[in-house]
């Protein structure tokens, strides 16, 4: 789900969610079975009089204009980088990073071999920080520019072949909207059924360890996360179609997608029944066919409930692969179970799933640097896990050149400090001012001017794989079989038509001698990663023999 501890200002009751996703795989809440709660407004209507002068806002009708799409077909195969625009490149000085200085920054990323980012929140919000709490849909946060600043990002990003997909939250708004200002007026108001509300607060729910009913002079509302970002009433047409158009907003000037908020949290049915209920899973069917009306465009969803529900064809068709997560970086450490669990992932798991080590959420795990300790070989080890597997690869900014969380903070603040272009200590060449936040705790060893010309830095490892993956099909987009482990190697083969490619990880701090079976007699293997290391013969057996180095990436090809 979405940045819970920048929303509630604490971790801890999200991270009882996750506890209980990782233990049971199927998300929080489910567990008994009573009739669905009426969400539609149950007040009885009073002589409430109204407000004056209440704040009106832009919910036209949008139709579709799409503008056309001049990316290449596998723009949406990735790596894509997660971009947070608030604490990525400060380009007038104020200590806040903005669109126009990400405008600065895309030759960088085109040179590290990106194909799209996303955007986290740019509309403006009452948060003023991560943007999950919406206070208009269809204009830009101020101290992030304009909406000339952000045509002109999608012109030059487009310009180097770079997709941007933006942040889009659909399950609740700011309580300073003025959809929720009207609706919280009167029971009346016309806007009232727009959320959810109840004559008072009903007792027995437990949303990550609060109630999620908040009373007010004139009813109850909902509001999941916390009672600043009350929940939109999706059972109401009027509402969802509210968002259809805001989507159809930003698709008319070329935007290239979307990254949905919390979609595990859309509709809820009772107190037991409220996290990825058949109705949300049905409702992100509908946004994806208003999506793909337009040419080439992507989305994604965050859904760590049940990604896999989430990713069917039925509804978002693509999620994030939740849990993959954690087991990559267990693998990476040597975890033999977790070796296993990648092994296994995508035995079942659709091949395009969005992959990642991390996000802006702590409870999706730490900056990697974080997790690992520093350890340089298990962070490679990582990064070649969900870079080379199937799917389409998240990169978390920062994560390629090994930023780490910023030592003085807590909570979700501490993952998302400005990003570390330069060794300097004062301001890592984000901005020429003071800036907005705490720098990454390693900024002095780990940033972009101190890797970039360092042909053994991990800014380079995460480039060469990048280039391998993109250039070759296999990897790109190719199937997945014979995942197989053996001791803490593993290895398996993608093939996309002629092309092969077998891929061998050793997680382990031992040599370990590996057999490639299934092979014609006397084919030649040979290492394209690293380059040219080596040549394999297959004996009359159809079986080559590999010493696999520890803690080795492989990738060979008889192409």
């Amino acid at each position: 789900m979405t940045n819970f501890s920048a929303k509630l200002s604490s971790i801890a009751p999200y991270a009882f969610c996750i506890t209980t996703l990782m233990a049971a795989l199927s998300g929080c809440g489910g567990g008994g079975s009573s009739t669905p709660v009426n969400f539609s407004n149950t007040n009885t209507p009073t002589t409430e009089t109204p407000s004056a002068n209440l704040p009106t806002f832009d919910a036209s009708v949008i139709s579709k204009n799409d503008p056309g799409s001049n990316l290449g077909d596998q723009w949406r195969q990735g790596p894509f980088m997660e971009i947070y625009v608030r604490g990525y490149q400060d380009s007038n000085g104020d200590g806040v990073g903005d669109l126009r200085g990400v405008i600065q920054r895309l030759d960088y990323l085109q040179e590290l071999g990106v194909q799209g980012i996303w955007l986290m929140p740019i509309s403006k919000s009452e948060d003023k920080d991560h943007g999950y709490a919406v206070k208009d849909y269809r204009d830009i946060e101020t101290q992030y520019g304009n909406l000339t600043d952000f045509d002109e990002l999608l012109k030059q990003a487009h310009a180097r072949g770079i997709g941007v997909i933006l942040d889009y939250v659909m399950n609740h708004s700011a309580n300073t909207h003025p959809a929720f200002i009207n609706a919280s007026d009167t029971s009346t108001n016309a806007y009232r059924n727009w959320y959810v509300w109840k004559d008072s607060a009903p007792a027995g729910w437990n949303i990550f360890g609060n109630n999620p009913w908040y009373n007010t002079k004139n009813g109850a509302y909902f509001a999941a996360f916390y009672s600043g970002m009350p929940d939109f009433n999706l059972r109401n047409p009027a509402a969802v179609e509210f968002h259809q158009n805001n989507l159809r907003f930003w698709l008319n000037r070329g935007v290239d997608g979307f990254r949905f908020d919390a979609v595990g949290n859309l509709i809820e049915n009772d107190a037991g029944n409220w996290e990825s209920q058949p109705e949300s899973i049905a409702l992100m069917g509908k946004v994806q066919e208003n999506i793909a009306q337009y040419s080439k465009r992507f989305m994604v969803c965050e859904a760590p409930g049940n990604p896999l529900a989430f990713a069917a064809s039925n509804s978002c068709g693509n999620a994030f692969a939740f849990k993959h997560n954690y087991d990559i970086v267990n693998a990476a450490k040597g975890q033999t179970s977790a070796i296993q669990a990648v092994a296994d992932y995508f035995n079942t798991a659709p091949l395009t799933i969005a992959t990642m080590i991390s996000n802006h959420d702590e409870f999706a795990g730490a900056r990697l640097w974080d997790q690992v300790g520093g350890n340089l070989t298990q962070y490679q080890l990582a990064a070649a896990s969900y870079l080379l597997q199937p799917g389409t690869p998240f990169i978390y900014y920062g994560e390629e050149i090994g930023m780490a969380s910023a030592g003085s903070l807590s909570g979700d603040a501490k993952l998302r400090t400005p990003m570390s272009w330069s060794s300097n200590t004062v301001n890592a060449g984000f901005t020429n001012a003071t800036p907005f936040r705490a720098l990454s705790a390693n900024v002095s060893t780990q940033n972009v001017t101190s890797q970039g010309q360092d042909p053994h830095s991990l800014l380079q490892f995460y480039k060469s794989l990048i280039q391998l993956r993109k250039h070759r099909p296999s990897l790109s987009q190719g199937n997945y079989s014979n995942a197989t482990v053996t001791g803490k190697v593993l290895s398996y083969q993608r093939q996309s038509g002629n092309e092969i490619s077998w891929v061998i990880i050793n997680y382990g701090s031992e040599n370990t001698t590996l057999s490639i079976k299934n092979l014609v007699a006397n084919t030649k293997l040979a290492s394209i990663y690293p380059s040219n290391q080596l040549q394999l013969t297959a004996d009359s057996g159809g079986i080559a023999a590999l010493n696999v180095p520890a803690f080795s990436i492989w990738v060979l090809t008889n192409n």
